[in-house]
């Protein structure tokens, strides 16, 4: 049956052999697009929303649960990654254990997540920009700046923004690594310097009650701010771009996700601690506690930082998407055009452009409302999904040559399934409705073009 066929690890490899993508991305790129995808929108501005509406101070511990699933995640990436070198991250693996079908509903569910995040933090991008030029006198029409449905015509910096990004990606992933290190720098430094300010600032009495939404609420918390970590996918998904995949892909993945998890604790107990929980309902609650305690000026360079973090993020998104794209256009369940190669640039520029307008389209014209939920439903589908692979890859090809092995796996698995679950438990009725919806518009595609073209088809396997 087409749905349960696999591709041989061996396949994956003589393909990265004749891959013209150019391979030149080391550990510190890789550690690097991991935390640039990370520690954007996510440290900026949901950090505030979140412990206003949900865990209060103790939106520090929902950060925390968080990142400790996503080092379990990375684990399992990590061993994969050195056994299977591929673009597409989770969608490679499920091809090579669980079969086409269950790969191709991974990928769908990864395109999902990449573009409505990506769509998010776009609209981030032009909230932090238009609040910048506004404190210098600037102002941009608020019909530029909202959706039709909000009384707008567009959200014109959202749009121009991706554009941006989706043209230096197509250039090319050093010059796409050189922008996100340089970025990635100025946002650090916004982090430490907020963090300086902030935490004289601290007193006992905005950190009482702790946990006011109680244990439900910092759970709930945690299902909520999992999207700022989703990231860390994009470095898997640049396996084939790397000089030294099996050895610097495992570093770059833990590596990225261990440091953003620390900034995100020490952002999140600094806000708290410096402001009552109560008055971060806003969507730049570092610019706002900076203004709140006599910072004015520093809270204009802060949100500087902001922006070079959101763009960085939306650089990796991008850069995710298309390689997912790639990964399954390449396999003929997309159309295999969609994966052609730049000439001159050597990237899959066909698939970049085109995950550059839907994200684009999506940030300019619909309003977001609670998309955010669906994209953490996708990424915490697809995170289960894969602990399952390995499982399977360790049982039935033992053989297969691994430079990383994730450790105490029957552990680390099953702990990881239950805290994937129990995330989307705790995630709005309509927004299981939604992706369910979504992966049946998935199965209709696989069913109806997927299995008729699939490379496979002419393949042993």
């Amino acid at each position: 049956m087409s749905f349960f066929r696999k591709k041989p690890v061996e396949q994956f490899l003589r393909e990265r052999e004749k891959s013209t993508l150019n391979k030149n991305l080391g550990v510190k790129d890789l550690t690097f697009l991991g935390v640039g995808g990370i520690i954007g929108a996510g440290i900026f501005v949901l950090t505030g929303i979140a412990a206003a509406h949900y865990a209060g101070p103790a939106i520090a511990v929902s950060f925390a649960i968080a990142g400790f699933l996503c080092i379990l995640v990375g684990l399992s990436y990590s061993e994969f990654a050195s056994m299977i070198p591929a673009s597409g991250s989770v969608y490679s693996y499920t091809l090579a254990s669980l079969g086409e079908g269950f790969a191709f509903l991974c990928g769908w569910s990864l395109l999902l997540a990449y573009t409505v995040t990506g769509s998010a933090v776009a609209v981030g991008f032009s909230g932090y920009l238009a609040g910048v030029l506004k404190s210098y006198g600037w102002i941009i029409p608020d019909i530029l700046l909202k959706t039709p449905a909000e009384g707008g015509l567009i959200n014109l910096p959202a749009v121009l923004i991706v554009l941006v990004v989706a043209a230096v990606l197509i250039r090319g992933t050093e010059q796409s690594a050189k922008l996100n290190f340089a970025l990635v720098l100025v946002t650090l430094s916004a982090i430490i310097t907020f963090v300086c300010i902030a935490a004289p600032h601290a007193q006992t009495a905005n950190l009482e009650p702790f946990a006011p939404f109680g244990v439900k609420g910092i759970l709930s918390g945690a299902a909520i701010v999992f999207f700022s970590y989703m990231g860390f996918d994009a470095v898997a998904s640049s396996a084939e771009e790397c000089k030294d995949p099996e050895h610097s892909l495992p570093i770059g993945i833990i590596l990225s996700v261990m440091i953003c998890m620390c900034l995100y604790i020490a952002m999140a107990l600094s806000l708290t601690a410096a402001v009552n929980y109560t008055q971060l309902d806003t969507p730049e609650p570092v610019a706002y506690v900076l203004r709140l305690l006599g910072w004015g000026k520093v809270a204009n360079l802060i949100a500087v930082g902001a922006i070079a973090g959101i763009i960085t993020t939306l650089i990796v998104y991008l850069f995710g998407q298309s390689r997912v794209f790639f990964a399954i256009s390449r396999d003929g369940m997309l159309p295999k055009k969609m994966g052609k190669i730049h000439p001159k640039y050597h990237t899959p520029y066909l698939v970049t452009a085109a995950g550059a307008l839907m994200i684009a389209g999506i940030a300019g014209f619909v309003p977001l409302m609670h998309i955010v939920e669906l994209s953490n439903t996708g990424t915490l589908a697809v995170f289960l999904v894969n602990f399952i692979n390995l499982i399977v890859m360790r049982r039935k090809h033992p053989e297969v040559p691994r430079k990383f092995r994730c450790p105490a796996l029957y552990i680390v698995a099953p702990l990881g399934i239950a805290v994937c679950f129990y995330l989307i438990y705790e995630l709005s009725t309509l927004t299981h409705i939604l992706f369910a919806a979504w992966i049946l518009l998935g199965l209709v595609i696989y069913e109806t073009y997927g299995v008729k073209h699939s490379s496979l088809n002419t393949e042993p396997e």
